[in-house]
């Protein structure tokens, strides 16, 4: 059976963790990909929405744990990498 990950407080802690631990005897079933955004944002857009699809915007995004903004960011993002 694999040990349950710490609670990590700090940068520092979890950087003290991975240094020194063995990852192989934790369980990391419950690790979930983090996307981090570096680029800045030098644009700004506005954009009118029905309140109906921005509602949904929202909820998804808040269901994936992430701002509504970067949301739409990256459905957008998709939609040019992905061209169908």
């Amino acid at each position: 059976m694999k040990k349950k990950l710490p609670t990590l407080t700090s940068d520092a802690e979890a950087e003290a963790f991975v240094a020194n631990a063995d990852l192989g005897e934790y369980d990391l079933a419950g690790m979930v990909p983090v996307r981090f955004e570096l680029k800045r944002k030098d644009k700004s857009v506005n954009l009118r929405l029905p309140a109906q699809l921005l509602e949904a915007v929202q909820t998804q995004a808040k269901r994936v744990g992430m701002p509504y903004q970067r949301f739409i960011r990256m459905a957008l993002e998709r939609a040019l990498h992905d061209p169908k």
